[in-house]
């Protein structure tokens, strides 16, 4: 009989202690104060809650506090658990949306679905799939709370996220620290090439106009930026840029030149424009609409430069679009409209945070499309053959189900910045560095016998070969300061970057106004002339041959300037011969023509034009050879109408060397055509 009592007591204890608990006086009469209270701040949850649009953000501190008095109504978890799924705290729904349907199965018709999406977000993600399958029932009769193309399309996520999970990225996701991330709102990361400068979107208490948006209950929007400190590998304290960048309403980061110069923000003006910033100095200008080819009574929310600094990958969620926001592509400098990058990039969900990498033609992205594993995934594509990839998924843990927005990626490809919700954050939202480890390489067998001398016979011993690198960005940046020879001071020069082969001038940028530095990327696969000019000086060059498929590299040169004064030398780096002749190849053309410019603009400028080799070789050959190039650069240019005159040419072989003849490098510097200023 105590057995059957026993049984029979269990089920009555379960239901006992899952019993949903109202808040009346009935259930809380001896504490008044306490329900007074705890239904004042239910009534102000729901206003918020309530509201149209509704305000979770500003719902939910109400909805806990009341939470806190009676922690058992149902009514009251669902909606703390559906307030946390539209904040930047999703996974936190879970507990108490499961609580109350605990307590009250019929809690809401939603439930299900919101159990779905609580287990979704926590990456449970079988359970979620089983929980969006129950909420099918909800997505009949009229005006259904739940849409069955949105539950398919949950579950898709979830079958993704379950692929993707088996196989990891390998990367280190490492918070950025206190010099950059704050107890607030911290993210929209956006960096210089060489990850010498971050600027980025914050929600301070001291932003600029100190007030807060009455729709988020936060603090407005501003721009700071953060400097890195190379020899200890340190970011400055951030410091908000303050005005005329910053104002006192929203201001965001959305796209940084690789050479820091020029910043792309967002403004609330027309529903969403983009405006840009110069860096002139240590300030940045007020920053200028981008115009009507871009911005629209629609929104336009991020973009990002191509490497020239030509052209511009942007969102926008105007007409005409293959999705909610679609990524588009414009010449900033022509007249042509926008052009969608079609359905291999663009899907029927939002396609946001676009990056172009240094390289030209690697992309970053998020999509809610694609095998996203939830909300906004980041995606990687390249182009190739005139044509992007298909869009791949960068994986977990990089992608979680949440939002996973605004990555940039450094020219080397071996960090990534991006933004995201973690337990070790400081504050609500903090910026992460990923650092990329690259696929994990199998051992492998070495093929050499090991000799052991304790042993009579060979042995051969397992032995693992050598790692392989892990792959690198196919770019270079090429960076530094530009001086005055003589004073040493900063110049704000202008540096050109031509592709030889076609003698086009492919890009033009300015070393930075009060400290003369300077940053320019090159992708692999052209041979570059870099031009650097500034009035009242001689024009400076300097070659990069870069075959494609060329690794990473990053090359500091400081240049110099020379003012035009006699006997001053300039060598001419984009001066091409083949092997052992003195016949101009076309990559010359170029130069050439800066040269003769020179002369033009100076009637009464006198060269020299003089050949040099290395010490490989016998002397008489090396000096006839130099003179036979010097006269061809000569010839020339009075061929295009430089008075003769004006000229001289000069081959002195290898007698006078700028460096070693010892090694290659060295032997490379010593052959070169320059010219000396023999009069003015």
């Amino acid at each position: 009989m105590r057995k059957y009592l026993l049984l029979a007591f269990l089920p009555l204890s379960f239901t006992l202690h899952a019993q949903n608990v109202e808040f009346s006086k009935d259930r809380f009469g001896s504490d008044k104060d306490g329900l007074k209270a705890a239904l004042r701040e239910l009534k102000e949850g729901d206003e918020w809650y309530l509201s149209d649009p509704p305000r979770y953000e500003q719902a939910l501190p109400h909805y806990l506090a009341a939470q806190k008095f009676n922690p058992d109504n149902a009514q009251l978890n669902l909606k703390i658990g559906d307030a946390y799924l539209h904040s930047g705290a999703k996974p936190q729904a879970l507990p108490y949306l499961q609580k109350a349907y605990k307590l009250n199965a019929d809690v809401d018709r939603r439930i299900h679905y919101l159990l779905g999406r609580g287990l979704h977000l926590n990456a449970k993600w079988t359970e979620a799939i089983a929980e969006y399958k129950a909420a099918q029932s909800a997505t009949t009769g009229k005006n259904p709370p739940v849409s069955l193309n949105d539950i398919r399309k949950k579950i898709t996520e979830c079958e993704n996220g379950q692929k993707l999970q088996q196989h990891p990225s390998r990367v280190f996701i490492d918070n950025a620290g206190p010099s950059i991330n704050s107890p607030y709102a911290d993210y929209g990361p956006v960096i210089s090439a060489d990850e010498s400068v971050i600027l980025f979107t914050s929600r301070r208490d001291n932003s600029t106009g100190g007030q807060k948006d009455p729709e988020t209950g936060g603090f407005f929007e501003d721009v700071y930026q953060s400097t890195r400190n190379s020899a200890k590998d340190k970011w400055s304290a951030a410091r908000d840029l303050g005005q005329p960048v910053n104002t006192d309403g929203h201001d965001a980061t959305v796209g940084l030149s690789p050479d820091g110069q020029r910043m792309m923000v967002y403004a609330e003006d027309n529903g969403g424009d983009l405006q840009e910033a110069d860096l002139r100095g240590t300030e940045w200008r007020k920053p200028q609409k981008l115009g009507s080819r871009i911005n629209t009574k629609y929104h336009e929310s991020s973009a990002a430069y191509t490497p020239d600094g030509r052209s511009l990958y942007f969102v926008s969620d105007k007409e005409g679009g293959l999705g909610s926001r679609d990524i588009y592509k414009i010449e900033l400098e022509g007249r042509t409209q926008a052009q969608n990058l079609g359905s291999v990039i663009n899907t029927p969900y939002g396609e946001e945070g676009v990056f172009l990498h240094p390289d030209g033609k690697t992309m970053y992205f998020s999509s809610e499309g694609h095998n996203s594993m939830g909300g906004y995934d980041i995606f990687k594509s390249v182009f190739e053959n005139g044509k992007w990839s298909t869009p791949e998924n960068l994986g977990w843990p990089i992608n979680t189900p949440d939002d996973d927005v605004f990555f940039v990626i450094s020219a080397s490809g071996r960090h990534g910045y991006y933004s995201s919700v973690r337990e070790d954050g400081l504050g609500s939202k903090d910026i992460y560095l990923i650092t990329f480890l690259g696929p994990e390489k199998p051992p492998v067998l070495s093929q050499e016998d090991q000799l052991l001398a304790s042993r009579a016979q060979p042995v051969k011993e397992t032995s693992l070969a050598p790692p392989v690198p892990i792959a690198t960005a196919q770019v270079t940046i090429m960076k530094g300061t530009v001086t005055d020879e003589v004073t040493k001071q900063p110049l704000e020069a202008t540096i050109d970057v031509v592709d030889n082969t076609r003698n086009q001038t492919i890009a033009s940028f300015r070393a930075n106004a009060q400290s003369g530095r300077y940053l320019v990327s090159l992708p692999s696969g052209i041979n570059y002339g870099i031009v650097v000019q500034q009035d009242g000086y001689l024009f400076h060059s300097e070659n990069f041959d870069l075959p494609a498929g060329a690794a990473y590299s990053e090359v500091v040169k400081d240049i110099a300037l020379k003012k035009l004064d006699v006997g001053v030398k300039v060598v001419l780096n984009n001066i091409f011969f083949d092997t052992g002749k003195a016949t101009l190849r076309n990559e010359s053309t170029n130069e050439l023509e800066r040269l003769q410019k020179l002369l033009t603009d100076m009637p009464d400028l006198r060269l020299e034009i003089s050949g040099h080799t290395d010490n490989v070789g016998k002397a008489e050959y090396n000096k006839d050879l130099s003179q036979r190039r010097a006269k061809a650069v000569v010839d020339y240019l009075v061929g295009k109408g430089v008075d003769k005159g004006r000229l001289t040419s000069a081959g002195y072989g290898d007698t006078q060397p700028v460096s070693t003849n010892q090694t290659k490098a060295g032997r490379q510097l010593n052959r070169r055509t320059e010219f000396k200023v023999t009069g003015k």
